[in-house]
């Protein structure tokens, strides 16, 4: 956690537009990605993975000196007798390393790890036909629910946000899914270090319980992203109120919101879609031909 000022002063050099380039999407999935980083020459290296897989993000930093850090990259790879890869890398990343070295590598398309980015205005208002479901499942909510209240979630409510992870991770079988433990045990280590994080979140309660829970921050000048939304699958409306409530309490002075990847997984990808992105962060893999 001392290290999150360094990543922060990092990160905050240029505009990344890529979810996972923040602090904390580091932090809740290092121990799952075996993430390892390092300073050199005024670049941050952030390297996952193990074995034979090991792979790095783009060295973070400015665009004077990129090819000495990428020549230092490419000696680690070297120097470990491993496959020079970078994943995950934004679309103008792809220029640099054509000129650092032209000819020499396959650039191929990260589709399911491509970030899904809205109009915050049109997730608060939900305007038009196009939303028609959205909204009769956030009537119906309201119909069904009218004791709900929203809260900004603070350092009291994480214990019960927990429990809410918990009890949602008992009705999805985390416990038979390596992907879903995987997340539950992020989403935990992230709400037992919510001070130290300085992230912001929201949370629905009924009758007293909670029962939906997010929490995000901001990710470049005009764009916040959101790291994480659970609610209780039995309750009809709760996914799209959160999101909404979320948005127009948090997040209403910024013009976009970063809802990241859908990972491939169907379920996931027509959710994002049906909310319909004004555009998508493009990722690419890189691998030498």
């Amino acid at each position: 956690m001392a290290q999150k000022p360094v990543f922060d002063k990092y990160f905050g050099q240029r505009r990344y537009e890529n979810a996972h380039f923040n602090f904390t999407n580091l932090f809740m999935w290092r121990n799952i990605y075996s993430i390892k980083w390092a300073e050199s020459q005024g670049y941050l290296f952030i390297k996952a993975g193990s074995g034979n897989r090991q792979f790095m993000l783009q060295p973070i930093g400015p665009d004077e000196g990129v090819a000495k850090a990428l020549d230092e990259m490419a000696a680690y790879f070297t120097a470990h007798d491993l496959t020079f890869q970078l994943r995950g890398i934004e679309k103008f990343m792809i220029g640099i390393l054509e000129t650092w070295r032209p000819g020499q590598f396959a650039v191929s398309s990260d589709r399911d790890n491509f970030d899904y980015v809205y109009n915050t205005k049109d997730l608060i208002e939900l305007k038009g036909r196009k939303y028609h479901s959205k909204k009769n499942h956030i009537n119906s909510f309201y119909r069904n629910y009218s004791n709900y209240q929203y809260w900004p979630l603070t350092t009291e409510w994480t214990a019960r946000c927990i429990e809410n992870q918990h009890e949602w991770c008992v009705k999805k079988g985390c416990d038979d899914d390596p992907t879903l433990r995987s997340e539950r045990d992020a989403i935990i280590e992230v709400l037992s270090h919510w001070d130290e994080l300085k992230l912001t979140g929201g949370l629905i309660t009924i009758g007293g319980k909670v029962e939906a829970f997010t929490f995000g921050e901001k990710l470049n000048a005009d764009t916040a992203v959101i790291h994480v939304e659970k609610g209780n699958p039995d309750i009809r409306g709760v996914y799209p109120v959160i999101n909404q409530k979320f948005c127009e309490n948090a997040w209403q002075h910024l013009t976009s919101v970063n809802r990241e990847e859908d990972m491939g997984i169907e379920g996931l990808r027509k959710a994002k879609e049906s909310y319909y992105p004004a555009k998508m962060v493009e990722k690419f893999n890189v691998k030498p031909k």
